[in-house]
């Protein structure tokens, strides 16, 4: 017996895990967010187990289905955003996962996904928090995308528009596990 999937399809895109360690490929644009979210070890933990735990895509105001409670290789999620017939859903497949080790030195816990048939982009997204030799705790986020189709590729600035503002929401999602809210 075979088990259903999430949703339907392979990863669409070339250099599938670059998020991870490498460059996007060629002709896809890529943008790299950084934040400070604050000091220590303790910090550091918390916004990585948020991570590990689709915290960050909960808190951005997307609706989140997904195979696993916790982000492992392989399994696919669902986010969408908008009402009704107006919703949009991007299914993604997590490509790679890097979890917290022990120890207090410089290191960094996250995860990349890429897209699947029927997301409005083709590429992938990795979220990170690293801590430095500081002790200081930031937030990376990382994407490469093109446009799936005409379709999205004629509302191109609305889905850059778009883009940033989900970004921007992650970002407040960190900030609000940096700060132990629930």
């Amino acid at each position: 017996m075979t088990e259903k999937r999430l949703a339907a399809g392979e990863l669409n895109y070339p250099g599938i895990g670059s998020t991870e360690h490498g460059r996007p490929p060629e002709g896809y644009p890529c943008l790299v967010t950084q934040t400070y979210l604050g000091e220590g070890p303790a910090l550091y933990r918390r916004v990585a187990q948020g991570i590990l735990a689709w915290e960050l895509q909960r808190r951005s105001g997307l609706r989140v289905r997904t195979e696993s409670d916790v982000v492992v290789p392989g399994a696919r999620v669902v986010s969408g955003f908008g009402v009704g017939p107006f919703r949009i859903n991007a299914p993604c497949e997590v490509v790679w996962v890097r979890r917290p080790v022990p120890g207090e030195g410089p290191q960094s816990a996250g995860f990349g996904y890429g897209t699947l048939p029927g997301h409005p982009e083709r590429g992938e997204e990795a979220f990170e928090v690293e801590i430095d030799a500081q002790g200081r705790v930031f937030l990376k986020i990382t994407a490469f995308s093109r446009h799936a189709n005409w379709f999205y590729q004629a509302g191109g600035l609305v889905a850059r528009a778009a883009q940033r503002h989900v970004t921007s929401r992650y970002i407040e999602g960190a900030h609000q596990l940096a700060a132990g809210e629930s």
